[in-house]
């Protein structure tokens, strides 16, 4: 303790120019070594399971400091079987796993309890997962604790991260009504009201955490998020760093501090913070994604190209890391790989997929789901390039067809919900206006007129199409003669 003391009051200003992030507590040597003979002795002595668990979770926060992650979980597995109600343990376990497959492969090596349950949502949760089997093990939970507000953060975290904010913000709020004084994970709901645009919530949370704790880092990232909403970028940064004083390792802080500085156009600062909250943190795919978009500010393509993958790896179920990761090969002029990124990104998002079909070159077995048309075009604009043309026709066809909505021929037409969607839009214009142009160049003129009509009547390229109508007229009237 008192080497992280020591620790505190070296380091430098938050982003400073002596603020290296490289300060680090001088005593973990000595105690490693110290802690290592006395394992040794133990072993040698055959007395290392009759501990009680306190040293291995020591000797496992040392070995994690120094980096030797493998050694540390093994002791903090050891420390866990001795001792298995220490729930700090379990945290400092669930920080050493980087992927699904190290947090399955130490599933035998746990001991059982309710809190390895506990610590699987956790864990599972820190991984972004937000599966079925994580929703009926916190079901699973709920039965035995029924109001702990732990599980329904729990529960507001999973809706959070599969981007069911009205979900999230509902049991966030209940959590406040039942524990107005709880500011634990507040600032992931001040992220929610955010997101939202829920200034008058966001106004009170602000309020709340300043009357129950204003030298709290959550506290602190909630007034952050207030000013950020308001357009007012230097005092969010302000109270960013001010959690950050706080609390070096306080990663939200890290990662809202990046996105304030690209908002304020400091590349330089943005992507510093996104680095020390990759350091903090290996798992958080939004400061991977945070470093791809500052570097394709600075048209950096290449290395935002390696940070998109790292983003779209930790997150492959989210279309918005692959639809970054399609625009970013596009600007390196790999169309081939950015139509393959585009259509993971439609795989991600749409609500409902044959599990046989692999998404190929047809796409006439799409026109029952609804695929997002600002991913289509890009892959039609993409087949363009690679000179097909037919493919490309193909595609801009689904994205017209996306603006009536998903069709079911299994169902009456006074059964089908209208409203499904997406009506007229920039996109779906450019669309058609691309599919008049090349109907005129086929001599489909027919279907070119009555194309250009329909832009003329609520599209968003009129004057392009008035000029194209004018074309079409002369050509029809040559013709004629």
């Amino acid at each position: 303790m008192a080497g992280e003391k020591r620790k505190d009051e070296d380091a430098e200003m938050i982003l400073g120019p002596m603020d290296s992030g490289a300060i680090v507590n001088k005593e973990l040597v000595g105690i490693g070594r110290t802690l290592e003979a006395w394992f040794d002795e133990r072993t040698a002595q055959g007395k290392d399971n009759r501990n009680q668990g306190w040293l291995e979770y020591l000797y496992g926060i040392v070995l994690a400091k120094g980096n030797s992650d493998k050694d540390a979980k093994q002791y903090l597995l050891k420390s866990l079987n001795l001792n298995p109600w220490n729930w700090s343990a379990w945290l400092e376990l669930r920080d050493q796993l980087n992927n699904v497959e190290a947090l399955r492969s130490i599933y035998p090596q746990l001991p059982h309890n309710v809190l390895t349950l506990l610590f699987n949502l956790d864990a599972s949760q820190s991984l972004y997962l937000t599966t079925p089997d994580i929703h009926q093990t916190l079901n699973e939970l709920s039965k035995i604790f029924p109001t702990s507000h732990f599980l329904k953060t729990q529960r507001a975290l999973l809706f959070y991260h599969s981007k069911e904010y009205d979900e999230s913000e509902s049991i966030f709020s209940s959590i406040i009504h039942s524990d107005p004084h709880r500011l634990d994970s507040l600032d992931h709901y001040s992220n929610v009201l955010y997101v939202m645009s829920n200034r008058p919530k966001l106004a009170f949370l602000a309020q709340l955490a300043t009357a129950t704790d204003k030298f709290r880092p959550e506290t602190c990232c909630i007034i952050g998020n207030y000013y950020s909403l308001k357009s007012e970028h230097e005092k969010a940064v302000m109270y960013f760093r001010r959690a950050l004083t706080l609390d070096r390792n306080f990663l939200s802080a890290w990662t809202l501090m990046g996105h304030e500085y690209v908002e304020m156009k400091n590349t330089h600062a943005a992507i510093e913070s996104y680095r020390r909250a990759v350091d903090i943190n290996r798992k958080d795919y939004r400061a991977w994604y945070g470093l791809g978009q500052t570097y394709e500010v600075l048209e950096m393509h290449h290395y935002a190209l390696f940070y998109f993958q790292r983003a779209a790896a930790l997150r492959p179920y989210d279309k918005q890391m692959w639809q970054a990761l399609g625009a970013c090969y596009d600007k390196i002029d790999r169309p081939i790989q950015s139509i393959k990124a585009y259509k993971r990104a439609l795989v991600a998002n749409i609500a409902y997929i044959e599990p046989a079909s692999s998404f190929g070159s047809s796409t006439s077995d799409y026109t029952n789901v609804f695929l997002d048309p600002e991913l289509l075009y890009p892959i039609a604009l993409m087949h363009e390039k690679l000179g097909d043309l037919e493919e490309a026709a193909s595609y801009m066809e689904l994205v017209l067809a996306q603006e009536e909505g998903p069709m079911n021929p299994d169902l009456p037409d006074e059964e089908v919900e209208e409203g499904q969607g997406t009506g007229v839009t920039v996109t779906t214009s450019r669309a058609r206006m691309w599919l008049a142009r090349w109907t005129f160049g086929r001599g489909e003129l027919g279907r070119a007129m009555e194309l250009a009509n329909e832009l003329c009547q609520d599209g968003y390229e009129v004057e392009e199409a008035k000029a194209l109508v004018r074309d079409l007229r002369a050509r029809m009237e040559a013709e004629a003669k």
